[in-house]
């Protein structure tokens, strides 16, 4: 799975929303229920190096896969709010934006 630019970034694009929901359950118990800060003092951190992972695996991944400047923006705009990152991922990969064959027939059209 990370062998690929593609792997890669779908990896880092679920781990990333991923951190985001243990977050969210930490902020919960932090503010809602008042029982203590723990799930922030922990997801915190870690959320905070995979968002960081996920904005350098995804400003690489669009390099690598020729990705326009709309779905770099977007990609970038989609990793701040929660969960963002999965739907971005699976629209990238609905429309070619993760596909190897698609990469490589786009940059043989380009070539032409």
């Amino acid at each position: 799975m990370f062998d690929t630019p593609a792997g890669r970034f779908r990896a880092v694009a679920i781990a990333e929303a991923a951190s985001w929901l243990g977050l969210l359950v930490g902020m919960f118990f932090k503010y809602v229920t008042e029982t203590g800060e723990l799930g922030v003092k922990i997801f915190g951190p870690i959320h905070g190096a995979i968002f960081i992972a996920y904005v350098v695996v995804t400003a690489f991944s669009a390099r690598q896969l020729g990705w326009n400047r709309r779905a770099v923006v977007w990609a970038f705009v989609c990793g701040v709010p929660p969960l963002a990152t999965l739907i971005f991922e699976r629209w990238a990969l609905r429309t070619g934006k993760l596909d190897p064959v698609a990469v490589r027939r786009r940059s043989l059209v380009t070539l032409s």
